[in-house]
Order: C-alpha cells, then sequence, then structure tokens
C-alpha cells in the first residue's frame, strides 16, 4: 500500500527507481538513511561514527591493520632473564610474541604481568610461563576474529602470510579501533619524534596528527600550513572528505596511502615520493 505521507513525485521515483538487490547495495541504502538521521538530528556523530565503524569491521581484513612484523618488540626464547626484564621494562607493553631462532618461529606469547609475578622465583624457565600463540591468516575477516577474541579470551593474534612467514600481529585493540576510533595503547606512535618514521623499502610511516613542518623537513616538501596543521588536515582538506583505509592520495608529487583510519579521522599513513617527481642525479 502506498505510503500517504509521501508525495505522488517521491512514490513515482520510488517506482522508477530500481531497489537494490545485493548485500552491498543495502548496506550503503541503510548507511545514507543513517546519514540523514543524523542531520536530522535523531542519531549524534558519534553514534553515527560508531555504526559506519561496525559495518568497515565486517569489510576489513587482518592484513589491512596488522602491525608489521619490523615494528613489534621481540623477546627471544634465549635472552637472559634480565635482558628480558629490560625488554619488557623498556617497552612497556603488555604481551609479547617470543621466537626461537626465526621471527618466524614463534612459540607463544609472554605477558608482562607473569614475568613481573614469577621472575623472582628460584629456577625461573621463561618457556613455562609463555600463553598459547594464535596464528590467524592475512585474509581473516575482522568481524570473525573479534568474535574468535571474544570467545577464546585472547587479545592478540600473529598474522602470517600464505608461506607461513610471520607478517605481523593484531590485537584486540586494533579491531576496536576500527569502531569507536583511535585507542592509545602501546602499539601507537606516541611520541612527536616518532611521529615520522622511515621504512627499510624508502616509505615514510606518518602519524595523521604530524604537523606539516616536521612532514617538509623529513622529505623535502613545502606544504603551505596556513590553512592546515597537521598531514590529516591536508589530506581531507584536499579530499573534502576523510579518506577510506587503504585509499591513495597524490598530493604536490607524494602520495599518501591511508593505513588506519576511522570514520571521522586518519590516525596512519605511509608517504613516499612519486617516481616522476625524484629529481634526476646530475
Amino acid at each position: 500500500m502506498p505510503d500517504p505521507d509521501k508525495s505522488l513525485l517521491e512514490r513515482l521515483a520510488e517506482f522508477l527507481t530500481p531497489q537494490p538487490t545485493s548485500a552491498t547495495e543495502r548496506r550503503q541504502e541503510l548507511i545514507e538513511t543513517l546519514r540523514a538521521a543524523q542531520t536530522e538530528g535523531f542519531i549524534d556523530a558519534d553514534a553515527l561514527s560508531m555504526i559506519e565503524g561496525v559495518f568497515q569491521v565486517g569489510e576489513l581484513c587482518a592484513r589491512d591493520i596488522l602491525v608489521p612484523r619490523a615494528q613489534i618488540d621481540w623477546i627471544d626464547i634465549d635472552s637472559s632473564v634480565t635482558e628480558v626484564i629490560q625488554a619488557v621494562v623498556s617497552a612497556a607493553h603488555s604481551r609479547y610474541p617470543v621466537y626461537e631462532g626465526s621471527k618466524d618461529t614463534v612459540i607463544g606469547i609472554l605477558l608482562a604481568k607473569d614475568l613481573l609475578r614469577h621472575a623472582s622465583e628460584a629456577n625461573f624457565q621463561l618457556r613455562d610461563w609463555l600463553r598459547p600463540v594464535v596464528f590467524i591468516p592475512e585474509s581473516k575477516r575482522l568481524s570473525v576474529l573479534l568474535r574468535d577474541f571474544r570467545a577464546n579470551r585472547n587479545h592478540l593474534a600473529v598474522v602470517v602470510d600464505e608461506y607461513s612467514n610471520v607478517a605481523g600481529i593484531v590485537t584486540i585493540e586494533d579491531v576496536l579501533e576500527q569502531i569507536v576510533g583511535d585507542i592509545e595503547d602501546e602499539h601507537d606512535i606516541d611520541e612527536d619524534a616518532d611521529n615520522v618514521l622511515l621504512l627499510a623499502n624508502g616509505d615514510t610511516r606518518l602519524k595523521g596528527i604530524t604537523e606539516l613542518e616536521q612532514l617538509n623537513a623529513a622529505l623535502g616538501t613545502q606544504f603551505d600550513d596556513d590553512e592546515v596543521e597537521t598531514v590529516a588536515g591536508l589530506i581531507t582538506h584536499h579530499l573534502g572528505r576523510v579518506p577510506k583505509l587503504g585509499e591513495r592520495v597524490r598530493i604536490e608529487g607524494i602520495e599518501f596511502e591511508v593505513q588506519r583510519a576511522d570514520p571521522r579521522q586518519i590516525h596512519v599513513l605511509l608517504a613516499r615520493r612519486l617516481a616522476s617527481d625524484i629529481p634526476l642525479s646530475a
């Protein structure tokens, strides 16, 4: 029965417009309806952002949010107790992957609280206090991973690639950040000095709040900070919106790739100078 509250034009438009049939189209229609509800004041911006984050979790995989192996603080099973304690105190994490021989051979997870409780005991053996390690493929959906984290009361998983090599780790905080936004934890870049991090492959890893002055000094660029002050602000201003995870944006010879973001803001990016913009040597 036609909705009497709708105008004839609206009813004709519904009749002539094909209804969405795929799950993606239905999801997008729902999101647009929720955005309209937010515009009209029925829900607030934070609620809308969290709902969009829930949808995003269903679309992302572990590879999209993992902490790369090069940035993991590892524990070698052959290290002395003193060395392990120093490493734990220095890094100030709650959990550490422990390897034997090679970093692709992870034998367990060390909880800092276990070390602090038992390290002073006679005949303490690190191996005796390791928790089981959970391995997941890069392709594992975050929605499934979050359910597994809750069911197994596990907070960290080691991500392996198709060759069974360790690609990185994912924590429950990393997954929740996709829903509620940034959560300051031990794997985040916290110090201003680490806002710009040069990687082995030549890319530069940036925190979204990195100031343009710091970016210009690191990459030799000349981005103007009159209208915006941060890298995240630069990209959002350039696009007129917050970019999606994995999206690439080219600005003045620099390609930015979004590595971590939520519907409200950019958290972490990669930056690389485009080949055509690299000056030729004399």
